[in-house]
């Protein structure tokens, strides 16, 4: 079967709200919607970091920006009243594992209250019909078994980042049988990997802290080579989302559920497969093993997307080894002080045409 692709056709003219804008995967995700001619209004804090995806890229140029906190409801229900959205993309979140065990009460008031306060603003705005909330795989009990995680499976999450993003789980699926089936409006979460790809400067990521190193000419500290995540590049699970929000539009409750969007099997991979593909295009990266004791991460996680490759006909297109490319080749982008927003938007078109496993 043919795999879904994007239909920009189906953008066109929508209204949509989008939270965490201003973040890595928000960044790419306005820029994509304004790509295709939506009229995009984002609501999130300030870029998290100073140098940062959506200011390097220019996203603010092709949308309305509200900059307020996802824990503010009046703000919020203002701002997506004002934007009287049809389709709203719920990405603010504390996105951090290792910041969660630092500032755990942060961590659940943004993810798990942030969550109720955004279905909250969607049950006071008429004008919406979709909503996709965007969680993570961490969401999933993680039991460190080999196969992939289905959607059925249980919630949960060890370390505060991954539990709230199973409570906000729970939380979506309470509001969509207490409030939003009856009022017409489809509720889905989406599900996915670990994401790479130009434009995250992210501090305890591993991508970003080995281009610092690269850039800086210092040594990179590993924390856990031999740990195993389910890699894809940032615009594989926007496309997704995408997809999903359309169905979800079109078709209604039949698509109000939980969706995985993770990498092809052969993609999960371990921190030191990506340190030596990185190596080899960058011969002079010294790396070492951090020894000290670390709060707790998974060491394996998969997802299984047979529901979204079977129901919505999507599939990752890239592999691993063509997302390291592409950020590295961002990367460089940049450095060369490049028009960011241009080779973005190229990147996106180049991924929209590409067949799976295509080198773009």
């Amino acid at each position: 079967m043919e795999n879904m692709v994007v239909n920009p056709g189906f953008w066109q003219g929508k209204r949509v709200f989008l939270t965490g804008h201003t973040g890595f995967k928000g960044g790419w995700l306005s820029l994509w919607l304004q790509s295709m001619g939506a009229e995009v209004h984002g609501y999130a804090l300030t870029p998290p970091t100073e140098t940062n995806f959506y200011t390097e890229a220019d996203i603010c140029k092709g949308m309305t920006s509200t900059i307020a906190d996802i824990r503010d409801l009046d703000k919020l229900r203002h701002a997506m009243q004002a934007a009287r959205p049809e389709i709203v993309f719920h990405l603010a979140a504390q996105p951090l594992v290792r910041y969660s065990y630092e500032q755990p009460i942060e961590t659940y008031e943004v993810n798990v209250m942030g969550t109720v306060k955004l279905l909250e603003s969607v049950r006071a705005t008429p004008s919406v019909r979709a909503v996709v909330n965007v969680t993570t795989d961490k969401c999933y009990e993680n039991r460190e078994w080999p196969w992939g995680y289905r959607e059925n499976e249980a919630m949960g999450g060890i370390d505060p980042y991954s539990s709230s993003k199973g409570c906000a789980e729970l939380v979506s699926a309470a509001y969509r049988r207490s409030f939003l089936e009856s009022a017409g409006i489809a509720l889905a979460t989406a599900r996915a990997g670990n994401v790479i790809g130009g434009g995250d400067w992210a501090e305890d990521r591993l991508i970003p802290d080995f281009l610092r190193a690269i850039d800086a000419g210092i040594m990179l500290t590993i924390r856990s080579p031999h740990s195993t995540r389910p890699w894809q590049h940032v615009l594989e699970p926007l496309s997704g989302y995408l997809c999903l929000a359309e169905s979800l539009f079109t078709q209604g409750e039949s698509f109000a559920e939980g969706w995985n969007f993770g990498s092809n099997d052969e993609d999960a991979r371990s921190v030191s497969w990506i340190i030596e593909r990185l190596a080899e295009m960058h011969q002079d990266v010294k790396w070492q093993c951090d020894n000290s004791d670390q709060p707790h991460e998974a060491n394996y996680l998969k997802l299984d997307s047979s529901k979204a490759k079977m129901r919505l006909n999507w599939q990752a297109k890239w592999s691993l080894q063509t997302a390291l490319e592409k950020t590295v080749e961002w990367h460089q982008a940049w450095k060369a002080e490049n028009d960011i927003r241009t080779v973005s938007l190229d990147q996106i078109a180049q991924y929209q045409k590409t067949g799976k496993d295509s080198k773009g």
